[in-house]
């Protein structure tokens, strides 16, 4: 496998995730994954979820969460492969969330990026 954009630098407004990302050919023991967060506005969270899947269509398998992000930064987590040897695929999935007064709709320009350990 080599490193790849989970999620390429991108503007959301909802919830979402990202597409199937295979480990095949050269599945390694462990990924980092990071999340860059390059644009915010105030009274909203981010939240960061790398999911797990047999078959790239089921995505039950949670491997890793990232804690709920508030600001612009930049943060990453270990995903050690050899715990889940059934997982042949790997993708993000984020809930954007706005409150406060005004318009609602959140607005996060991030990425998520995953690279082999």
């Amino acid at each position: 496998m080599e490193p790849s954009f989970l999620v390429p630098q991108t503007t959301v407004h909802a919830n979402g995730d990202g597409p199937g990302l295979p480990l095949a050919p050269n599945r390694p023991p462990a990924l980092l994954i990071t999340l860059g967060i390059v644009k915010t506005v105030e009274q909203e969270l981010l939240h960061v979820f790398i999911q797990g899947s047999r078959n790239g269509t089921d995505w039950t398998e949670r491997l890793a969460v990232f804690p709920e992000k508030f600001y612009a930064g930049v943060s990453s987590v270990l995903v050690d492969l050899s715990q889940h040897i059934e997982v042949e695929y790997v993708r993000a999935q984020w809930k954007a969330v706005r409150w406060g007064r005004g318009d609602k709709t959140p607005v996060f320009d991030f990425y998520v990026f995953a690279e082999p350990v």
